[in-house]
């Protein structure tokens, strides 16, 4: 069938350009996109992608509802299963450096529909996933404008933090709807700007914003491990429950069934590990620079295994001191961080105006880490749009600017789309949809590891997946086994989001594939 026509691999490689450092003492022009970034770019834009609303948000909810201090084995448990396709998508990217990402991979091994279907997909991830991060920018500037520094907005302004289907409270305690969500949409159009001048530009700002973030995450992790060895509250279960890593089994009633939760099976640690899987998202968006890399054979697997490495060391850290500074049951709120601050300020007796400071610290390596995220998600979905658009599946997006050599069009586009969704969309929908999305990509980079061992055994691998069989199985397994909990109404929205897209290749993609043209 034409719609399973698979794209040769060497016709991609060709494609891709030359990966040479540096031609005429000028870094190279590969189709078009300009190789400009190392090993070191590419670890800190993974870290930039990963560290973001998840840290912030999901180790609360994992502690408190499933793992208690087991969250720290949750986080490493999910640090393994994200690991395998990492590593998946590690091999691939040394293999295939374009900038297509899971959708040339896809193309190569599976066929031109079902790399579509990735294609399409992966907005959900990049596109979709800039908007919720912009969303919970706009949320931690107005906390700390408003709880931390003082500042006291008018009501109309205050409406001009959420959109229409968001609520707000007033000056006078009363809620009402929001108008439009606008510090999210100045970010995602702040983040656009950057993108389009230039991607070592946006680099070097990505490299400054994540060393900031870092810099922050360790500051609450050198404190807190402070506070519980000083007051010894590893020995105190009622004070930090780090006696026992991870507590028996209890069964609860939720809504009118008795279910377990605590331990270390289902409902335990290991649910607890499919929570925080989450919290790993982000790392694919390094393979989609392949074609703006230096040399991506060797740099492409570094950046991606070292982002993941880096950020399970701090996730397991400031799992271990958020669990010992605070009850674990008491972690089920919306910014766990912020109540692990306040403990640690209390127990070390700090001052109010020390206790304001710190909190705003905080905050500002938060807002600074989500910043860094919304840069590598529009990366990674202009790239992505870059790809599909020169097979011939999709206009426009194809095209690069002939000074700064970056996909313009698609970043322009992909700019204002992101910037009008984040104004009017709630952050729930949009959240759920990054994740299913996400998923899917990773079920499908997975298994190519071991169909091209089959179809491409001689093809000069970089670096190789040792088990490959073993490790693209066991990924595909451990994301389909996140996939299937979450919630029906996701399934349905990625079916209909899923219909669009066919109907955008049937009308088209299909007449317009350069494949099917050769």
């Amino acid at each position: 069938m034409s719609v399973l026509r698979k794209k040769p691999l060497a016709q991609v490689v060709e494609e891709a350009g030359d990966p040479n450092l540096h031609e005429h003492g000028h870094d190279a022009v590969a189709g078009g996109l300009k190789r400009s970034l190392g090993a070191f770019h590419l670890a800190m834009l993974g870290v930039g992608a990963i560290i973001g609303a998840g840290i912030f948000s999901l180790t609360g909810t994992a502690a408190a509802q499933y793992a208690g201090p087991g969250i720290v084995y949750s986080f490493v448990l999910g640090g393994v299963l994200c690991a395998f396709a990492g590593l998946c998508y590690a091999e691939l990217a040394s293999m295939i450096p374009v900038a297509g990402s899971a959708y040339a991979y896809t193309y190569t091994t599976m066929g031109e529909l079902v790399a579509w279907i990735v294609g399409w997909d992966l907005i959900l991830e990049y596109a979709f996933g800039a908007v919720t991060v912009s969303v919970a920018w706009s949320g931690y500037v107005y906390s700390l404008l408003h709880d931390s520094l003082g500042v006291t907005l008018p009501d109309w302004m205050v409406r001009l933090t959420q959109g229409p289907w968001e609520h707000v409270t007033l000056a006078d305690g009363s809620q009402a709807s929001g108008l439009w969500n606008v510090p999210a949409t100045l970010v995602a159009l702040g983040a656009t700007v950057v993108l389009y001048r230039g991607i070592k530009e946006a680099a070097w700002v990505n490299n400054l914003i994540v060393v900031v973030k870092v810099a922050i995450v360790l500051i609450f992790i050198a404190l807190g491990i402070g506070v519980i060895s000083e007051l010894n509250l590893f020995a105190d279960p009622d004070a930090g429950g780090l006696a026992a890593l991870v507590p028996p089994v209890e069964t609860v009633v939720d809504h009118g069934r008795e279910v377990s939760r605590y331990g270390w099976g289902m409902g335990g640690v290991l649910t607890g590990a499919g929570v925080v899987f989450f919290a790993y998202i982000g790392f694919d968006a390094v393979s989609t620079t392949a074609q703006e890399t230096r040399n991506p054979s060797r740099d492409l697997p570094i950046g991606i295994l070292t982002s993941l490495l880096v950020c399970t060391l701090l996730y397991v850290g400031v799992a271990i001191v958020l669990t010992g500074v605070v009850p674990y049951r008491e972690l089920d709120v919306a910014e766990p961080i912020a109540l692990g601050i306040d403990r640690i300020v209390e127990l070390r007796g700090w001052d109010p105006g020390a206790r304001k400071l710190f909190t705003a610290t905080i905050k500002f390596g938060a807002i600074a880490g989500l910043t860094s995220v919304i840069l590598v998600m529009i990366l990674g979905q202009t790239r992505v749009f870059y790809a599909i658009a020169r097979d011939g599946l999709l206009p426009w997006f194809g095209k690069t600017h002939p000074k700064f050599h970056t996909p313009h069009v698609g970043t322009t586009v992909t700019g204002l789309f992101i910037a009008f969704c984040a104004g009017l969309m709630p952050i729930h929908i949009v959240g759920e949809l990054v994740s299913i999305g996400t998923l899917l990509a990773f079920v499908v980079v997975c298994i190519g590891v071991p169909l091209l061992r089959r179809t491409e055994p001689d093809h000069p691998r970089a670096f190789a997946v040792r088990f490959p069989n073993a490790i693209g199985l066991a990924g595909a397994a451990a994301c389909l086994w996140v996939m299937i909990g979450l919630p029906w109404d996701t399934w349905l929205r990625l079916f209909v989001w899923l219909l669009i897209g066919f109907t955008i290749y049937f009308t088209y993609g299909r007449k317009h594939s350069k494949l099917r043209d050769r």
